[in-house]
């Protein structure tokens, strides 16, 4: 039985910018064909619009308010929601709250930098979030 618990597990960087922990992947368990990671954004943090040609992902928001686009499509997101991001879409997501922005990040297959594009911000300025 493999039980990974989040304190034991170091924090890196990804691509987009984001701080994760990955709790289970091929990289640190038997787990082979996907990976789950936690992820936290500050106040005002967000990550880089990016695309993931061959992986899906779930976002599940466990604490903390944000703004999340996916392609042309903008929409307040909130702790208890869960987020359907399908290969080939470009996404990205704000803290628009006071508090950091927690959620789970589930991804089949695992999370890989390689799999990860860069892409023009789908976001409105910061500025303009007070709007909505």
């Amino acid at each position: 039985m493999e039980i990974v618990s989040l304190a034991s597990v170091p924090p890196f960087t990804t691509k987009d910018g984001s701080t994760i922990r990955e709790l289970l992947s091929f990289r640190n368990s038997e787990i082979a064909a996907q990976s789950l990671a936690e992820a936290r954004l500050a106040p005002g943090g967000e990550t880089t619009a990016h695309v993931h040609p061959a992986t899906e992902e779930i976002y599940y928001l466990l604490s903390g308010i944000g703004l999340m686009a996916i392609e042309n499509e903008t929409r307040a997101v909130a702790a208890g929601d869960a987020i359907a991001i399908p290969p080939g879409k470009r996404h990205q997501i704000r803290n628009i709250g006071v508090e950091p922005l927690v959620l789970l990040c589930c991804c089949a297959p695992a999370y890989s930098d390689t799999d990860t594009i860069l892409c023009d911000a789908l976001l409105p300025s910061p500025e303009s979030d007070a709007d909505r």
